[in-house]
């Protein structure tokens, strides 16, 4: 999908659906960090050294009244949703990216803005992001109601469950 500036939003809602959200502006106002990693697919090929450019989860936390614990639900434009774990987000390890290699990130790879956890295989980096849901207790995704893996590490190849 192609989602306009003006039309884009964030939402992070609690356990208890309270939520925030930022509009397109505010995101961007929004101290942001630099990320050169490597990203691996569920389907065994790789990219080295990749460049990105996003707002931290830590950030995207520090800014919500209440505390967050447990498990993220990652919905998206188009109805695709991931779960991730909470400990997979934050300590600088997930990032709402707007940036790719020095450009903005177009929207076939999930822009204006999508996840990005560069530890676990790139279906969990999902793309179109609208929404992030926290829940007390994990459930699975799209991908993982389909058989994929519930987390997703690439170093002990959690491609399938």
């Amino acid at each position: 999908p192609i989602i306009p500036l003006e039309r884009w939003s964030l939402t992070i809602q609690s356990s208890d659906h309270r939520g925030h959200t930022w509009n397109w502006a505010e995101f961007a106002a929004l101290p942001h960090e630099d990320v050169v990693s490597d990203i691996h697919c569920v389907t065994r090929w790789s990219k080295f050294e990749t460049r990105w450019r996003g707002v931290s989860f830590d950030t995207i936390v520090d800014a919500l009244p209440w505390p967050v614990e447990g498990w993220v639900m990652a919905h998206c434009h188009g109805g695709y949703a991931t779960n991730i774990a909470l400990a997979d987000l934050v300590d600088g390890r997930g990032w709402i990216a707007d940036t790719y290699d020095g450009e903005p990130l177009p929207p076939e790879h999930g822009g204006p803005a999508r996840l990005f956890v560069p530890h676990l295989y790139f279906w969990k980096s999902a793309k179109w992001v609208r929404r992030l849901r926290v829940m007390p207790t994990d459930a699975p995704g799209f991908w993982e109601s389909r058989g994929y893996h519930m987390h997703g590490d690439p170093w002990t190849e959690q491609r399938y469950s």
